[in-house]
């Protein structure tokens, strides 16, 4: 463990010297960032007309609002950390250079997974903040100490989710190599995290609460903010993570194990 604390702390030191050294840029892609975390906001209002009366039937607007506040915090954690180190994975897969990585004296998936990093994104967990405390200002009331943990555990949770679904996707890169148009379909798919879970119905409801579990990411999050999170729902969300995290560790292996490495 301390030793995967010290590769991620070279690595994530990594990162910051390349901002430092390309400071304009980094400061242009935040206000970029920024300016997509406003364009998040602009359905909300589109849907809720400025009256919660004709919103989301069960959510009003500034508890939307939350919800939202969530979705722009795991967009920024996703583009931020997951996306890059995994597109480095693609990348690694087609030129060959994986046995680079292999041969280095740590778990494989570790460094990957921590390959890369863009930390102007961290704009987007501001901005997140920023409108979760409008919207609980708004409200007139704060988030309990209880409703804190529970949201930052579950934080964890959608974190572990996302990342075992990409590491899922990365997987298929050993066999079909391209794998662009469903990291593309990913992404489309995740933008539908920025409404409550309520709005879906049907088979979209299961397949959002089971197989791509939404709801777990946002939805309970900002439930367990608003103080009516069912504690079972927390547990389910850490049982959850422990199987796709799993289920994703053994299908990363599998697919180990059948690469063909350029030197072969």
């Amino acid at each position: 463990m301390r030793r995967a604390l010290h590769l991620l702390r070279l690595q994530l030191r990594t990162a910051f010297l390349v901002a430092a050294q390309y400071r304009w840029e980094f400061l242009l892609e935040g206000v970029l960032s920024l300016l997509w975390a406003a364009t998040a906001l602009a359905p909300l209002f589109v849907v809720y007309g400025g009256s919660s009366a004709h919103g989301i039937p069960g959510w009003t607007f500034e508890e939307s609002l939350v919800v939202t506040s969530w979705f722009i915090l795991l967009q920024g954690v996703l583009e931020g950390a997951i996306n890059p180190c995994l597109e480095a994975i693609v990348d690694h897969i087609r030129k060959g250079t994986l046995d680079f990585v292999l041969l280095k004296p740590a778990d494989a998936q570790f460094l990957v997974s921590t390959a890369r990093f863009e930390l102007w994104r961290v704009t987007n967990v501001a901005a997140a903040l920023v409108v979760m405390g409008v919207a609980f200002h708004r409200l007139g009331r704060w988030p309990s100490p209880a409703g804190v943990v529970e949201a930052l555990l579950l934080f964890v949770v959608a974190w572990v989710i996302l990342y075992s679904l990409w590491i899922l996707i990365v997987s298929l890169a050993f066999r079909v190599v391209k794998i662009d148009n469903l990291s593309y379909l990913f992404t489309s798919i995740f933008d539908a995290a920025r409404w409550p879970s309520t709005v879906y119905r049907g088979v979209v409801a299961v397949l959002f609460t089971f197989v791509i579990p939404l709801a777990l990411m946002t939805t309970t999050p900002a439930e367990a903010l608003l103080g009516r999170v069912q504690l079972a729902s927390v547990g389910f969300g850490v049982l959850g993570a422990g199987v796709f995290s799993y289920f994703a560790r053994q299908v990363w292996l599998r697919s180990l194990r059948r690469y063909t490495s350029a030197s072969s």
